[in-house]
């Protein structure tokens, strides 16, 4: 039997609440909108023809409406924001990707977590049709609260091995194996590290790579060789103070960013090493930074802004077909050669 509303109609809530998911989501179903997997659809289809809820076609329309509006959420803070040059060129991928659709590109920055929940109650009031997130770190729950509410979702990098989320990434492990083959293939023995923030899986794979790489190529190795940074110049700089004062024979540095790479030729210029003859360097990004340093960055390029128009096909996709599985892709990453190493 049917369970009635005050005025002997089934309400919205009321499906809701017996197909277990939020109004919104209702409401996308009943107006077909994009975003919404079949499982959900089923249940909120029988909960619907159990009740026999009749939709108001007024509601209909304005509940279904789209914005044609996506977000790009980035969870850093504005200095990070706007000095590492990889934001920039995402951005510019993202562009480009969308170019051709109606879709407007709305940038937010998420600091806190008062920050986080405003931008979800935004999103689930469906003011936008979709998320792109990048530089996600892994105790971020963003990814899986915009999962739960069915928003399209693509990640720039992943959180993981194990993603659950769609995402567009780079091979870092094999870009950061490549940089380190590199330098012991010119004769460096003791190639030391600058890495990125440990809560991150992409400094973790650079780190993977570099370990792998120098066990293969030189003669042990030693975790002392390896100092944290958090992808900005100035830990760049102080991560490479401190592996000279810890290892002053160093001959070589890969660090997991450029910017972190500038910082360390500052320290080395400091130090009175030279560069390459003394110590040689490798960073990682090939942004346009690298052709600014002096000498200009030896580096690994991940195709960053390939990665933005890629992550805008994935999510265009996404919107036009829910119930299409989650995809996952990794783009390839080559040696650049230039006078630091």
């Amino acid at each position: 039997m049917a369970v009635r509303g005050r005025h002997g109609q089934p309400t919205l809530e009321q499906v809701a609440e017996l197909a277990g998911v939020g109004r919104g989501t209702v409401s996308r179903v009943i107006n077909k909108s994009p975003g919404v997997r079949d499982t959900t659809r089923l249940a909120v289809e029988e909960a619907i023809a159990q009740l026999g809820y009749i939709p108001n076609h007024a509601a209909r329309a304005l509940a279904g409406s789209r914005t044609d509006a996506v977000a790009l959420v980035v969870p850093e803070t504005e200095k990070r924001f706007f000095t590492e040059p990889y934001f920039s060129e995402i951005i510019h991928g993202v562009g480009i990707g969308l170019a051709d659709t109606e879709l407007q590109l709305l940038l937010t920055l998420v600091r806190t977590e008062r920050e986080r929940a405003r931008f979800l109650q935004y999103a689930k009031a469906r003011r936008i049709d979709g998320v792109f997130l990048v530089s996600v770190h892994r105790s971020d729950p963003l990814p899986d609260l915009l999962s739960e509410m069915d928003m399209p979702t693509v990640l720039g990098g992943r959180r993981t091995a194990d993603e659950t989320v769609s995402y567009v990434d780079s091979d870092n492990a094999g870009g950061a194996r490549l940089a380190v083959r590199h330098l012991a293939a010119t004769g460096r023995r003791k190639i030391v590290t600058i890495t990125g923030p440990s809560d991150m899986y992409v400094a973790q794979c650079r780190l993977r790579g570099y370990e792998e790489a120098v066990r293969g190529a030189c003669e042990g190795y030693d975790p002392s060789w390896a100092a944290d940074g958090d992808f900005t110049e100035e830990s760049g700089r102080h991560a490479m103070t401190e592996l000279l004062r810890r290892h002053p024979d160093l001959d070589a540095v890969f660090a997991a960013s450029d910017v972190m790479a500038a910082g360390a030729l500052h320290a080395l210029r400091a130090a009175g090493r030279r560069v390459p003859d003394d110590v040689a360097v490798i960073g990682f990004d090939d942004s346009p930074l690298a052709q600014h340093t002096d000498p200009q960055l030896t580096t690994v390029r991940q195709p960053v802004e390939e990665m933005g128009r890629t992550m805008a096909g994935v999510l265009i996709d996404q919107m036009s077909d829910p119930g299409a599985a989650w995809r996952n892709v990794v783009l390839r990453t080559e040696l650049v050669r230039r006078g630091t190493a």
